[in-house]
């Protein structure tokens, strides 16, 4: 397949997946055993990076403003709602961090095209789907036990297969939390993480500096960003107005199908 055409590909399914809850690491895994191109392994870190990169921007651009309201909170030096919401922002990221550092080369094994984990991780993405989409309505804001058990969520979701937006915004609707600040903390608790990973690939010298072909970093970056600003604004609809079912019977026959392309 053409090197651009990929990049454009793959670009597409990070900036769509990463919001939407069916799993972007699932549907990369997928596309690599698809388009059957052993390159899209661990060679292509720096398109990883570029592509994380890409959706982290279209998340902060989307809360442009929830962003600000919080950097002014910290700088002001005081106890208030932002400082509070940064903190429980950091919580959260302490599970999925630990699991990172510590199982880090064991993760890494799992994303070698194992497409019957992928399938049974996102039956379970749309079993969790379809019990939040269920549950009702309430004003809860989240609180410290709220944050620390959305952050296991989160680090459960590092398997493919395993949404992370979905995990982490069924665990809180299930807690009870008021269904657009659930969709907000979930998607701005992801992006110290992806900033975090970034650096520490980039600084670990895992990357060549020579022979890089910036035509397809560009076109994947443009994809993903383009594609995550829409899908993380509708999204955000699609949470307020309870449609998580539908996710949930994607995620249900994606898996079918890729099983039985699978065993065919």
């Amino acid at each position: 397949m053409d090197v651009l055409l990929r990049a454009l590909i793959l670009g597409v399914i990070q900036g769509l997946t990463e919001f939407l809850p069916v799993s972007s690491s699932g549907h990369l895994e997928l596309a690599k055993y698809f388009l059957n191109d052993h390159s899209l392994a661990q060679d292509s870190l720096l398109m990883t990076i570029v592509l994380h990169s890409a959706t982290a921007l279209a998340t902060l651009l989307v809360f442009r403003k929830e962003v600000l309201e919080i950097l002014r909170g910290l700088f002001s030096f005081k106890w208030n709602e932002a400082t509070k919401f940064s903190l429980l922002i950091i919580v959260s990221m302490i599970p999925a961090a630990l699991v990172g550092l510590i199982w880090e080369d064991a993760v890494e094994e799992l994303f070698t095209k194992r497409i019957p984990l992928v399938a049974l991780m996102l039956m379970v993405t749309g079993l969790l789907l379809f019990l939040a989409d269920k549950a009702k309505t309430t004003e809860r804001q989240v609180e410290w036990k709220d944050a620390i058990l959305i952050g296991i969520a989160q680090a459960i979701a590092i398997l493919p297969g395993i949404s992370r937006s979905g995990a982490t915004i069924s665990t809180s609707v299930l807690l009870k939390i008021d269904r657009e600040k659930a969709t907000r903390f979930s998607f701005l608790m992801v992006v110290p993480l992806i900033l975090g990973k970034m650096a520490k690939d980039i600084l670990g010298g895992e990357l060549s500096s020579h022979q890089i072909d910036f035509a397809p970093l560009v076109i994947g970056f443009t994809a993903a960003f383009i594609t995550g600003i829409w899908a993380c604004t509708w999204m955000i609809r699609l949470v307020r107005r309870s449609k998580l079912a539908y996710f949930s019977l994607y995620c249900f026959v994606v898996a079918i199908i890729a099983l039985i392309a699978y065993y065919q």
